[in-house]
């Protein structure tokens, strides 16, 4: 768009003079007098109105003007927020990677770890679900960090409240395995009877629910989320790449590989 500014002031002031030449003084300074900074040129009213009529019709008869414009502008804010989400991985990763209270799935030991932002009710959790225990099935040296993060209302906060509660039982992973199977709603009666066909005491879970420091880490994983600049769930962390969305199998396969090679 400066580009088109320039052209067009410099077609309205004399039919191809820079807006440099416009502005700046003809000949050198006197002597002993530093050269004056150069000032934007003071176009006229009639001035200002065929700068206005060349961009309109310039944009007019090529769109794609704007297009590349806004294109230009929208890859600088990709960029932008890239750069970003690296700064703050890089300074999370004890947060991420190294906090012993997150439950742990796949191998605790493994050569690649894979931290796993997902809310219960989430429909492209569900998605997720099969392709992370395919992967998991078929790579045995991957250490999954599972980070609870209900951002889709009270229910879902219900559920988190119900997998932390589990893992103070051991038995985190299935109740999640089963929840992530759920078509429907994970009332209270729901998750009742899941953690009682995973083998859960329910009347002990019930009470680890109300622990305030569930409540705590949950609010520790939605802070470390924002921080993030996370969007949604679910959201993956492989190695040092941040990957929004549910992803398919061949393409977890290849970001696993990619990290293993960067150590």
């Amino acid at each position: 768009m400066k580009q088109i500014l320039m052209a067009g002031a410099a077609l309205a002031l004399g039919g191809g003079m820079a807006l440099a030449q416009v502005a700046a003084p003809q000949g050198p300074p006197p002597q002993g007098v530093p050269p004056a900074p150069s000032a934007a040129p003071a176009f006229s009213p009639q001035q200002r109105e065929e700068i206005v009529s060349i961009l309109r019709e310039a944009l007019r008869s090529d769109p794609s003007i704007l297009r590349d414009a806004i294109g230009a502008v929208q890859e600088a804010q990709r960029r932008e927020q890239a750069d970003a989400q690296r700064a703050a991985l890089a300074a999370s990763r004890d947060a991420l990677f190294n906090d012993a209270r997150d439950p742990i799935k796949g191998n605790p030991r493994g050569d690649v770890t894979i931290v796993e932002f997902f809310d219960p009710r989430c429909g492209y959790c569900k998605a997720l679900h099969p392709n992370m225990q395919s992967l998991l099935q078929r790579d045995r040296n991957i250490r999954v960090v599972m980070k609870d993060l209900p951002i889709l209302g009270p229910a879902s906060v219900v559920a988190s409240r119900a997998l932390l509660a589990a893992q103070k039982q051991g038995k985190y992973e299935p109740l999640y395995d089963a929840l992530l199977r759920l078509r429907t709603e994970p009332t209270e009666g729901v998750i009742q009877a899941e953690a009682q066909r995973a083998g859960l005491d329910w009347p002990r879970l019930r009470r680890d629910m109300d622990d305030p420091a569930i409540m705590e880490r949950i609010q520790g994983n939605m802070a470390l989320a924002q921080r993030l600049q996370l969007e949604g769930t679910p959201a993956l962390v492989i190695g040092e790449t941040l990957v929004p969305g549910a992803v398919e199998l061949p393409e977890l396969e290849r970001l696993v590989a990619e990290a293993r090679r960067r150590g």
